[in-house]
């Protein structure tokens, strides 16, 4: 037996499949995930990251922000903790990764509390096995070598990366600020060019500021100590992430940002 349906219900029927149409792809947003240190999540208390406020310059009806980072992680700590499989499993394709590493990976790879983090210098595929007291054997791998397998394993799931070097210490030499291009900045742009990810140069554009501020500007922005930031710091931060990505106009996330 056949059905005739009415217009009226015609149009009923269409109007619930346009709604439940736009209801998926309001799910199927994508999302920024962002892994790093403390200098990008923090307690946001008296120490804040550029991660946090870095969502009120997106669209996020457009795009979901999802901040990953952990104070006191370095890159062989985040995979080594499992945080690396958390976020990797989660992001799908269409998807974007941000990154932002360096400020504890500078100590020796070794089996004591201040070696635990440590990772080794530069971007070779030299490693180290590490034997803990237990017996478990770890391989400790370069900053670089643990920077591309980040971009190879989320590109791999469709995502679009984009590598941060590290925000800039107070620290001043000769009336301006130290800077990391010679070693874990400058390490994080040739990883990110060999592996074909986006690089977003955080440290420089970030000094650039502070240089023109001068120290005595700048230490308002690190209550505690040279490396963290207090809030007006990490909103600092978060608008040269943006200039970064407004730099190069074929990073698909201009399309998110909010217009100035």
């Amino acid at each position: 037996m056949k059905i005739k349906l009415t217009a009226g219900k015609q149009l009923l029927i269409l109007a619930g499949l346009f709604i439940a149409l736009a209801a998926f792809k309001l799910q199927e947003k994508p999302t920024l995930y962002i892994i790093g240190d403390s200098t990008v999540r923090n307690s946001n208390q008296e120490q804040w990251g550029w991660g946090t406020p870095i969502a009120n310059y997106f669209d996020t009806t457009k795009i979901s922000i999802s901040n990953q980072a952990m104070a006191g992680r370095s890159t062989r700590t985040f995979i080594k903790e499992g945080r690396w499989d958390k976020v990797i499993s989660s992001i799908k394709k269409g998807d974007f990764l941000f990154m932002q590493f360096g400020h504890n990976e500078g100590s020796k790879p070794d089996t004591s509390r201040a070696g635990y983090r440590g990772v080794l210098k530069g971007l070779s595929n030299d490693s180290v096995e590490l034997t803990w007291k237990d017996g478990t054997k770890e391989v400790v791998h370069s900053y670089g070598w643990y920077l591309k397998k980040f971009i190879s394993e989320a590109k791999a799931k469709g995502a679009t990366v984009v590598v941060m070097s590290m925000i800039p210490r107070n620290e001043f030499k000769d009336g301006k600020v130290i800077r990391a291009s010679d070693s874990y900045g400058g390490w994080a742009k040739q990883a990110a060019e060999a592996a074909g990810a986006y690089f977003v140069d955080l440290n420089a554009i970030t000094a650039d500021k502070y240089d023109k501020m001068g120290p005595d500007e700048v230490k308002k922005y690190f209550p505690g100590d040279h490396t963290h930031t207090n809030a007006l710091g990490a909103d600092v931060n978060a608008q040269s992430v943006v200039e970064g990505i407004r730099q190069n106009p074929a990073i698909p996330l201009n399309k998110y940002l909010l217009q100035k």
